[in-house]
């Protein structure tokens, strides 16, 4: 149950089922620090280890089922979950052996349906795509795609908001039970995410920051997102907060490497 309170007042365990990213930038570690930076907790289920720095994805090296399975499995087993992260799965068999997680699991779920590397590499196979779509997406208590994951979701073209609306519309009706529709890729001067739900949406803006430090925005986004779901704030609120927390980590990036850099997730600590 999410929100659960611990000793000293603690809230909020995330267990994230994703890749790790060498660089620091994204994956399993950019979830980590920003779970922890907003004061959540965070265990994981490693799916694969990728080689690659912020010049892009040098090698990926999926890890066996069996051990995907098993790091859940001993997380949930002892510690438990408040909520549960999903990244880059990355094969129709992780995705089936994640989508099974869930049912286990018995938490809110937030679902990012990575895709393709910042630097362009790809990560999910047309087949694995079709399987996130009836696996994973009904399964998504929050679902996080930029535009381009959306497109490849719902068939749908993105060019503007009402193109964003659209596609979350379709995800909606796919069995979502939210979705965080980013706009991130989509042109214009004003970046408008927008947060939809049965019952109505949700309008995110903020001038765009022009930047090449971008490197996992949109891991540290469905992990902030995660991290307020699991503290048991309204979905709505906890994903604001998460969404303010990334644009200040643009905003603070480090200029760190000679590609796509990543963020300052430490941010509040240097407050």
């Amino acid at each position: 149950m999410s929100g659960t309170t611990f000793q000293n007042g603690f809230q909020g365990r995330v267990l994230v089922v994703a890749g790790s990213d060498s660089g620091g930038g994204a994956g399993i570690q950019a979830d980590i620090k920003a779970i922890t930076m907003l004061g959540g907790f965070a265990a994981t289920a490693v799916t694969a280890i990728t080689v690659q720095n912020t010049l892009g994805v040098h090698g990926v090296h999926p890890m066996p089922l069996d051990v995907i399975t098993a790091q859940a499995r001993c997380v949930l087993e002892d510690i438990g979950t408040d909520a549960v992260k999903t990244g880059m799965l990355g094969t129709v068999e992780v995705v089936e052996t994640v989508a099974r997680l869930l049912d286990e699991a018995k938490a809110p779920a937030v679902v990012d349906p990575v895709m393709i590397a910042k630097g362009g590499h790809p990560l999910l196979p047309d087949l694995a795509v079709e399987a996130v779509k009836s696996l994973m997406v009904p399964r998504a208590t929050l679902l996080t795609p930029n535009a381009p994951e959306a497109e490849a979701l719902t068939g749908l073209s993105i060019t503007d908001a009402d193109g964003q609306r659209r596609a979350g519309e379709a995800l909606l009706a796919m069995g979502a039970k939210a979705v965080l529709m980013k706009g991130g890729h989509v042109p214009g001067d004003v970046v408008i995410d927008i947060l939809m739900t049965p019952d109505g949406e949700t309008l995110l803006e903020s001038e765009r920051i022009h930047s090449m430090h971008t490197h996992g925005t949109g891991c540290t986004l469905a992990s902030a997102c995660a991290a307020g779901i699991a503290k048991g704030l309204p979905l709505h609120v906890a994903v604001a907060e998460g969404w303010a927390y990334v644009a200040e980590a643009i905003r603070r990036a480090p200029g760190l490497g000679g590609g796509h850099g990543p963020l300052d997730h430490a941010w509040p600590v240097r407050q």
